[in-house]
């Protein structure tokens, strides 16, 4: 297996992490409508999330394999490639982001995500909120999780 390191990304990361991102968001939420087109998620990368957003990074020798922003105290991304998911990346991510916010966080994830209700709720993390979606751009209904320490 490859030695995965993390870092905090840097403007060059921007168009390699949206590619994370949309790999990610296809392989685990197939019936989930994006709002934005894939030039349109890159462009966000780009000009906000990376520039703006305290944005993580995982990487091999083969290049970037996941993503983590936080935003406050909330974890607003956390994305890995599909071939590296349940190799341990996203655990160390939430180690990794409990380190950065002490003192708790929350996060949203969709209902339909079941995998990753099993993955927060490992961690700790507990169901708090459930909406209609009314609230997000995808109009898909979420979970708003909470973790304090």
């Amino acid at each position: 297996m490859s030695r995965v390191a993390f870092r905090r990304a840097v403007a060059a990361d921007a168009g390699a992490a949206a590619d994370v991102w949309l790999r990610s968001f296809a392989a685990a939420l197939p019936t989930v409508v994006r709002p934005r087109s894939d030039d349109e998620v890159r462009s966000h990368f780009r000009h906000v999330v990376v520039p703006l957003r305290e944005t993580w990074v995982a990487e091999t020798a083969e290049g970037l394999i996941g993503v983590m922003v936080l935003d406050g105290d909330q974890l607003s991304q956390l994305y890995l490639d599909p071939d590296w998911r349940g190799r341990g990346v996203g655990d160390r991510f939430l180690e990794l982001a409990r380190q950065r916010r002490p003192h708790g966080l929350t996060l949203w994830t969709f209902q339909v995500n079941t995998p990753a209700h099993r993955f927060y709720e490992r961690h700790g993390f507990v169901a708090v909120e459930r909406t209609d979606g009314s609230g997000n751009e995808e109009s898909e209904p979420d979970v708003r999780y909470v973790w304090r320490p």
